[in-house]
């Protein structure tokens, strides 16, 4: 939770609007997440927001709407109908990522990497987007498992990941790689100045992934614009109003 920018997001989303709201952090109890969903509905709270690991795990306790069942993950959930709506912003947030950068994913070959929630998601969305995706993870049959699900879609392991990138269009990383360590999913040589490479970590801003695909010439998205549009969604949902994109957005980047 300490890694976490959203209440600094959604905090300066509430100050440019002046609305009298507060966004709050909690830390589960992972074998008691229905009493933590049913605490935080009976305690005035308007919704949440579900992180790694648990975006998977909650979803016994709402009703998901269709996006969020077909993916089998949330991330956002919300408390104004009788029973909680867990939605799935991550879906959106991704492709309003790819957007802002004025990138075409129809037609495309794609890598992602990983197969959790944001995999799940990532991969979604670039099917649906008219990319042929590749799912790759390090124990194998996650992947395919989640081809089985994604249109479109393929599973491989690690083994497989430099000649997937040599013939793709798109490179995601959806793992958390990169996060605590200046390390990278990708070998160095893998990437070139044709690629598109998205890293959903976020913090660091730029990480070795990100910066090595600089190096190579590559079109970069960094993680925080996935986080950034996935949480416009969020607050939107829980508000009824039109999120400050602008604010959201520079109070992300001066805490990073």
């Amino acid at each position: 939770m300490g890694h976490s920018l959203s209440p600094h997001m959604h905090q300066a989303a509430y100050s440019h609007l002046e609305m009298d709201a507060k966004y709050i952090t909690i830390e589960p109890d992972p074998l008691d997440l229905e009493k933590t969903i049913k605490t935080a509905s009976q305690n005035g709270i308007s919704g949440l927001n579900v992180t790694i690991p648990f975006k998977q795990d909650v979803l016994p306790y709402v009703q998901t709407d269709k996006l969020a069942k077909r993916i089998g993950a949330v991330n956002t959930i919300d408390f104004s109908r009788k029973k909680p709506i867990g939605y799935n912003t991550d879906v959106g947030g991704a492709r309003k990522s790819f957007e802002h950068h004025g990138i075409d994913l129809s037609g495309t070959n794609s890598v992602v990497i990983g197969s959790g929630g944001a995999g799940r998601a990532l991969s979604f969305m670039l099917s649906d987007s008219g990319s042929n995706v590749s799912i790759v993870n390090r124990t194998e049959c996650k992947a395919h498992e989640l081809s089985k699900s994604v249109p479109s879609s393929t599973g491989h392991g690690f083994s497989e990941l430099t000649n997937l990138i040599l013939e793709s269009d798109i490179l995601v990383n959806t793992t958390s790689v990169g996060m605590k360590t200046d390390v990278s999913p990708v070998p160095i040589g893998s990437l070139r100045s044709d690629l598109v490479v998205m890293d959903a970590v976020y913090r660091p801003l730029e990480t070795r992934l990100l910066r090595d695909a600089k190096e190579a010439g590559s079109t970069t998205i960094d993680g925080a614009w996935m986080l950034l549009y996935q949480g416009v969604e969020s607050f939107e949902i829980w508000t009824g109003k039109k999120a400050p994109i602008d604010a959201m957005n520079n109070a992300i980047r001066s805490n990073l």
